[in-house]
């Protein structure tokens, strides 16, 4: 049991941000009721190459934990279940563009009037408010709105993005975030509340430090690589046969890091002896370092830094972070056997409670596979009933309804 059992989530949300959000609700225990749309559901689950027994890998990576109704709402029939499914629910999560679960008669204030428990939270692209809010919002559109691509890449290169979803994961954390702040509230209080998270606030956000240079200097901060702005040397270099990441984050890292390098004379040299001077005269400190490691292969430098305490890193690739021994020993990677997919892999949530995180899961639902029992159990229909809106098209049902 995680610390979220006995919470019931209602997710109206498809993609990306909101998905991720419901599975890590998922993965603290919450009960996920995952409504999709019956004749494709979720938009993910067309996000291919590649495809397992049918299933995308995308939606595969991102839809644990839960169980799958679809119920069309389209239809007054579908909207009233998703009514009634919310009266008997402790969280709504949706990431439609704003007004549309107004015009569903979904909103949080018409729910919160049968539901006054009910917290509900609402992804957006760009806001609920401001000149923006009926933009759609999608990670690269966001990623490029956000500034973080302006300082993203190689300073004589194009803007980059970042390689992952980056702005849909951080949204869909920030949500997770709002709603068990709203949960530990609604403890006191016996109120539920509305979150409101925007993927472009969510994103702005990163820029801390960067922003705070804009706000100190007037200048905006330039793509810069894999350099530091206010920290030197501290990025990636490149070995006689490969490339590695160095952090020389104060003062006393470099003085380690000469000893490593077996560069005394910098180590006493008064110009390079505070991080400000090494910041400072980078353009000249740089390059000097760049040359004594591209002489020496990755492992010696590794052995080196890694006996000196100098922060290092390698440069790795998907495949070799998916077999890591310091992942696979803490039990972040997990199975699931899937009933048309087989055996389906996911890297785990991160948190752990008392040294431990839960390997009990359940692998993402096929579209309405638990359509009939969520309809039965929880709002008392009867199978003749489920069969009549599936015949309908109000629902769909993968396993048959009883009765």
């Amino acid at each position: 049991m995680g610390p979220l059992t006995g919470i019931r989530v209602l997710d109206l949300s498809r993609v990306v941000s909101g998905p991720f959000c419901s599975m890590l609700l998922g993965d603290l225990g919450a009960e996920i009721i995952k409504i999709e749309e019956p004749e494709h559901g979720d938009d993910s689950r067309a996000f291919g190459p590649p495809f397992s027994g049918g299933e995308s890998a995308y939606f595969l990576s991102v839809n644990r934990n839960k169980r799958s109704c679809a119920v069309n709402l389209r239809d007054k029939d579908g909207v009233s279940i998703v009514q009634s499914l919310a009266e008997r629910s402790d969280v709504l999560l949706d990431n439609f563009r704003p007004g549309t679960m107004e015009r569903l008669g979904l909103d949080h204030r018409a729910l919160r009037a049968a539901n006054p428990k009910l917290i509900s939270c609402s992804i957006t692209g760009f806001g609920r408010t401001g000149p923006d809010a009926q933009r759609p919002g999608y990670d690269l559109i966001i990623q490029g709105e956000s500034g973080i691509m302006d300082i993203t890449g190689d300073p004589n290169g194009p803007p980059t993005k970042v390689g992952t979803s980056i702005a849909d994961l951080l949204t869909g954390q920030f949500a997770t975030q709002g709603i068990m702040a709203a949960l530990l509230e609604r403890a006191r209080t016996g109120q539920g509340r509305h979150v409101d998270v925007s993927m472009l606030d969510s994103m702005a956000s990163l820029l801390t430090f960067n922003a705070g240079i804009y706000f100190t200097t007037g200048n905006s901060p330039k793509r810069r690589g894999n350099t530091h702005a206010t920290i030197a040397p501290y990025e990636t270099f490149k070995a006689s046969d490969g490339w590695l990441n160095i952090g020389v984050a104060n003062d006393k890292f470099w003085q380690r890091f000469c000893g490593v390098i077996e560069r005394p004379d910098l180590a006493g040299d008064p110009r390079y002896a505070k991080a400000v001077e090494r910041v400072r005269l980078r353009e000249e400190l740089v390059p000097i370092v760049a040359r004594i490691v591209a002489s020496k292969p990755r492992r010696h430098w590794i052995a080196a830094l890694s006996e000196a305490g100098v922060p290092y890193g390698d440069i790795r690739s998907v495949r070799e972070v998916c077999e890591a021994e310091q992942l696979t020993s803490r039990g972040m990677l997990i199975e699931m056997t899937h009933p048309t997919a087989g055996v389906v892999k996911n890297i785990d949530s991160p948190i752990r409670f008392d040294d431990r995180n839960d390997d009990d899961h359940s692998p993402p639902p096929l579209l309405g596979e638990h359509t009939a029992q969520i309809l039965e159990d929880l709002l008392g229909m009867s199978g003749e009933a489920v069969k009549s809106l599936a015949a309908r098209g109000v629902v769909r049902c993968r396993e048959a309804p009883h009765g």
